[in-house]
């Protein structure tokens, strides 16, 4: 009953990005015939594999071009993420599906993009935020850049661009009845994430030098800090007013702290002895009920137990493991975690 219920996708198995639109469309009750070959792709992921029918063909021979062909002949939208040039050698490349199935609309995710110098170079997450400056700014002054996880690159400047792109050609569809090639880069997307950063930087506003990054780490009312049973607390006491609020509870009103730039180095020395005195949930209790912005570092086991997101249903238990639930939440058409079809 999902708003993309009627919706059809083919998606080639790719592994990241690709599956995870995947599951995204199939969460909010679109159809997702997934088409793998022999084996799997070497990642099985039970979660991120949700709600698809599987068919296993050779799409290297004759009878899986054509048994390919098939589904695409019969579907709204397919995902593919290869390298550019891969889906034409094997007769599966958008001039050939769309001339077939002119209102299909046909995703296609990379990470360097269909052209430009590196379209057709092997990369990964890591290389891609590197490229785009979004690496450096990422870890601690004169140590080395920090990868954040899989996170920025292959799924906020990846699946949810594709996923975005899929949706728009959708919309322009029901006005044209013409379907397209979405190209979705990787290093497109997090170079659009990165606007709101480079977009502060004229005005002084922000700085990406990791030393001088206020949303970066270096900041003492925007970092985490090591409690005295070796767990963290996470601390985002941006707004004075919050700043206020954690001096107070911390008891450390009257010791002349500052969040001025200059002062930095000395108010983070104070906050890191003070959050050392006591173990992380006696933090947590203190502040819980606060508007001073501190809440745990909790592990993704953890996170699955949390109050606030056990009070929601962020996660729920399918299959015997605790997965995320679908998202974002729809008040009409809810969307569901699915399984396996």
């Amino acid at each position: 009953m999902g708003a993309l219920t009627g919706l059809r996708v083919v998606e080639f198995a790719g592994i990241g990005p690709g599956p995870h639109c995947a599951m995204m469309l199939a969460d909010h009750g679109a159809e997702v015939i997934r088409i793998d070959r022999e084996g799997g792709n070497g990642w099985p992921n039970p979660i991120m594999d949700r709600g698809r029918i599987t068919m296993t063909l050779d799409i290297r021979t004759d009878a899986g071009r054509t048994a390919a062909l098939d589904q695409c002949d019969r579907a709204d939208v397919v995902i593919e993420g290869f390298r550019p040039g891969v889906m034409e050698r094997l007769g599966l490349g958008p001039e050939v599906v769309l001339a077939r199935n002119p209102a299909l609309v046909y995703g296609r995710m990379t990470g360097w993009g269909q052209d430009g110098p590196l379209a057709r170079r092997a990369g990964h997450d890591i290389n891609y935020i590197a490229l785009t400056g979004a690496l450096d700014a990422i870890g601690e002054p004169g140590r080395r850049a920090i990868p954040p996880l899989n996170l920025v690159g292959d799924f906020g400047g990846g699946s949810m661009f594709l996923a975005f792109g899929i949706l728009a050609a959708l919309w322009e569809r029901e006005r044209s009845g013409q379907g397209q090639v979405v190209d979705a880069a990787i290093v497109d997307g997090v170079s659009h994430l990165m606007t709101m950063f480079t977009g502060l930087l004229p005005s002084g506003r922000l700085s990406l030098d990791r030393a001088h990054n206020m949303l970066g780490g270096s900041a003492p009312f925007y970092r985490t800090y090591k409690c005295a049973d070796d767990r963290e607390v996470a601390v985002g006491a941006i707004e004075p007013a919050f700043w206020s609020q954690l001096l107070d509870i911390l008891g450390l009103t009257d010791t002349g702290l500052s969040q001025r730039e200059q002062d930095w180095p000395k108010t983070t020395e104070t906050l890191e002895n003070t959050f050392l005195t006591a173990p992380r949930d006696h933090w947590i209790q203190l502040f819980r009920d606060t508007d001073a912005c501190v809440t745990p570092v909790l592990s993704a086991q953890e996170a699955t137990r949390d109050e606030h997101l056990t009070a929601r249903n962020t996660f729920i238990n399918q299959q015997n493991l605790a997965q995320a639930t679908a998202a974002p939440r729809l008040s009409r058409t809810p969307s569901a975690a699915q399984t396996g079809r």
